[in-house]
Parts: C-alpha cells; structure tokens; sequence
C-alpha cells in the first residue's frame, strides 16, 4: 500500500484510495478469475488444468473472453470499499500505535498496525465481496445458476443466511492481516534500505519495492488465500474442512496452488494502486483544504 500523504484529509484518502483499488482490480481480474479457478475443487469427473494460463485459454476459447471477468463488478465494488477502508482506517490506526511523545513508530508497530488494517477491512469489505465473486467464479463452472452479482447475494442470503457472506471470514481474515503487516513491512524495509544507502526514492523505485514486497506477501500468505478460496465457493464450507480437503486432495503443496496468477497480480497491482492514488490524491487535494 502506497504511503499516505500526511497532509491529505481523510476524506481525500478514503475516496482516492476506493478509486485506485477500482482500477487496480478491473485492470488485473484475469489473474484473479484464474487463480480462483485453480483453488476450487475439481469437479467429479471432470479434468481440470493446474496450470493458470492454460485455465485462462481453456475458459477464453470455450466461454468466450467476457467469461473471464465472471465476478469482476463484486471484486471491483469489494476492492473500492477495501482500498478505502484500508487507507481510511490505517491512518488512523497508525495514530494510536505511535509513541505518544515522539510520534514516531516502530518497525513492530508498524506490523501490528497493518494487522489491524487488515482485521479492519476483512470484516468490514473483504470478506463479503470475497464470497460472493468466489461462489460466481465457482458457480460458472457448475450449476449456473447465478445470473450477477446481486442474485448471487440474492441466493447465499436465502439459503444460509447473513452468515452466509461471511463463510471463508477466517482464512480471509488471516489472510488480510497477514498480507497488510508484510507489504508494509517489506515495503519500509526496503525504504529505509535505500534511504541509508542514498538511493533516490523515484517512481521506479517505489514501484520496485512494491514488487518485492507483493512477492514476499504471496508466497507467506499464500496458504490463507487458498483455504479462503475453498470456503467460500458456491457450496460454502468451513475453515476446517476446507483445510482438510486440500490436504486430502492434494497434501501440503496444494495450499500453494494459484500462486503463479496471484503474484502475478500483486506485482502490478502495487505499481498500479500507487500510481492512481497519487493522481488522485493530487486532484482532490486542493479541492477539500
């Protein structure tokens, strides 16, 4: 996540950050729709590729390329209301984990503040849209029996209730906190690496960093994701048996499947996310001072 500026209102961030989450989600999807894919469980009987990209032209050729972004308008409405809770809520959180008489935070800190952001936004953003863009991408392959995202809601909601939105809460959860505190983390790491070694902090730099740290993010969270993946599909499931049947399905290398799209993903989605915050922030900077 880009670094907020200091001096922008909350509302700047908050508004600035649902924009760039928006775009950043719509321009990236296919690596999504194709990691979601790999994680579900296959169907009886039914051959599917592990391979993502061989997922990607499997769908395009037989669905066409609109089938591709099945679930795209939930993520996109999950990633606006995510992005901005995040920079929101993480301003705010930072303001209570600093020292009280310096102001200043520690690289502990900073951990548990991410941590906090992402409980935060999984609660309140995340988990929801997660469930219902899942179940679609699930359903696509299976019953079709969602016709968008609303009569998806429509259905989970008459058939298991408002806790329905929240099967998977616990993977995305851990998943959200984790990824939060170690692309923050990694991110200021690498900053202050570069600062003491007087290495110019340009676009490039920021967006090399990015990458390091959504790398470093994908493969530690990676298994979270996964167990996330397999709650919330069309059926819905526990956490426990979700975990339990990618062991069964596959033993402990299956909590990595869909790796390859996912950092695939979180590299650009970092150097996209900054760019767009930043355009934005700087045009309604003015605007609500």
């Amino acid at each position: 996540m880009p670094a907020q500026d200091a001096n922008s209102p909350p509302l700047v961030s908050f508004i600035a950050g649902g924009v760039a989450g928006g775009v950043e989600a719509m321009i990236t999807y296919p690596f999504e729709f194709a990691k979601t894919r790999v994680q579900l469980r296959n169907q009886s009987n039914v051959a599917s590729p592990r391979n993502p990209f061989l997922v990607v032209g499997q769908v395009f050729g037989n669905e066409g390329y609109r089938a591709l972004y099945k679930g795209c308008s939930t993520l996109v409405v999950g990633s606006i209301a995510k992005d901005g809770v995040r920079f929101l809520s993480f301003d705010a959180i930072k303001k209570s984990f600093a020292d009280p008489e310096t102001g200043v935070m520690s690289p502990f800190r900073n951990l548990l503040a991410g941590m906090c952001t992402g409980v935060v936004a999984s609660t309140f953003a995340v988990t929801p849209s997660e469930r219902i863009k899942t179940a679609m991408i699930d359903d696509a392959r299976t019953a079709k029996r969602f016709k968008s995202s609303l009569h998806a809601l429509r259905l989970i909601y008459q058939e298991y209730g408002f806790l329905g939105m929240y099967h998977g809460y616990a993977g995305t959860t851990l998943k959200q906190a984790g990824a939060t505190a170690f692309r923050l983390g990694t991110y200021n790491i690498l900053k202050d690496y570069e600062k003491s070694h007087d290495i110019a902090q340009t676009t490039f730099t920021n967006f090399a960093n990015g990458a390091v740290a959504g790398t470093v993010t994908t493969f530690a969270t990676q298994p979270f994701d996964t167990i996330k993946t397999r709650s919330q599909s069309a059926r819905g499931a526990s956490t426990v048996n979700a975990f339990k049947s990618i062991m069964a399905d596959e033993g402990v290398r299956g909590f990595w499947r869909g790796t390859t799209m996912r950092l695939g993903r979180t590299i650009f989605s970092g150097g996209i996310l900054f760019t767009v915050y930043e355009q934005v922030a700087a045009i309604l900077n003015p605007l609500f001072k």
